[in-house]
């Protein structure tokens, strides 16, 4: 499950410019690079902290899609 959270910090990280500051896996039903990574996250940009629930979706082992929603 590393590699999938490595993959979801540099995806946040080039698509967004946000450094993952912790994130927590919640689900995970990707199998064979195929699937769905579920965490709970805070991210940086600047120096502005926040706290996201974020879905990260795989196919063939890369991440294709992405939705979010802030944790208040």
């Amino acid at each position: 499950m590393g590699e999938l959270v490595e993959a979801a910090k540099k995806y946040l990280k080039d698509m967004y410019g946000e450094e993952t500051v912790s994130m927590e896996v919640t689900k995970n039903s990707v199998v064979d690079g195929n699937g769905e990574l579920h965490v709970d996250c805070t991210v940086k940009v600047s120096e502005m902290k926040s706290d996201w629930s974020k879905v990260f979706r795989f196919r063939e082992g890369k991440i294709v899609d992405m939705s979010a929603r802030i944790r208040r």
